[in-house]
């Protein structure tokens, strides 16, 4: 009987994590470049034969692989990704993989995010323009001209974000190993004037929202009901001594 309780307890252990990575994702349905988060559970049994008992683990977090729509947005310090590659940006914590192109000039002319994490290049250098010469004008590679002039490239990046993977601020990932470089993909390239929205689809989010709160409550009954039984069991066997 202790068995169905521990058996409970892990389910509710488990949704309460994919409770946690539901309400994040609806909280950052509106954020740029945000990729949703999923769970994965896997059964964990104990003993054999008859005696095995089968536990749900505590699961393991993804990230979806999904594309966010485009909007555009005519700002030219906007840049999105078309294709599956991502933006390099320094940080206190490292360099950050983001799907977040929403940067900006200092007036010293590096390239920085709207946190004013500097944006990196294909070699991990920040990117430093001429503040005396515009705006920049970027080619579908992600290189940067002013005045016709080139004077850097967006750095695109490849890695894998595995799972149970950190996240830095909102859209940004703290890559496990050195992302890999982008270098002559057909496939991948910069989008100026468009930012990549969330991926994240509110209305399903929800759905599950509620899926997973109405299966917490019936673990919640199930556990409560057994404790009720072996409180009686208790009880009868007690007065029988």
């Amino acid at each position: 009987m202790q068995d169905a309780l521990y058996v409970a307890l892990s389910s509710q252990v488990a949704l309460e994590r994919r409770l946690n990575t539901i309400a994040d994702n609806v909280a950052n349905a509106g954020t740029v470049g945000f990729r949703a988060t999923g769970v994965k559970f896997e059964d964990m049994v104990t003993g054999i034969g008859q005696k095995a008992v089968s536990f749900s683990s505590s699961g393991d977090t993804f990230m979806s692989t999904q594309v966010g729509a485009l909007r555009e947005t005519g700002n030219p310090f906007d840049f999105a990704i078309q294709g599956d590659a991502w933006f390099g940006i320094e940080t206190p914590a490292g360099i950050v993989m983001t799907r977040d192109g929403r940067f900006t000039m200092l007036d010293t002319g590096e390239l920085v995010t709207l946190q004013g994490h500097p944006v990196l290049d294909a070699g991990g250098a920040p990117i430093q323009l001429d503040p005396q010469n515009g705006t920049p004008s970027s080619g579908a590679d992600g290189g940067l001209t002013q005045n016709g002039q080139p004077v850097g490239a967006i750095g695109l990046f490849n890695f894998d974000p595995g799972e149970n993977f950190v996240r830095y601020g909102n859209s940004g990932i703290v890559p496990s190993g050195a992302p890999e470089p982008v270098i002559d993909r057909n496939d991948i390239g910069v989008a100026q004037g468009f930012l990549e929205e969330s991926n994240v689809n509110p209305m399903q989010e929800m759905a599950r929202l509620i899926m997973v709160q109405r299966a917490f409550e019936n673990v919640a009954a199930a556990i409560r009901g057994t404790d009720r039984t072996l409180s009686e069991a208790i009880t009868t066997l007690g007065s029988k001594t």
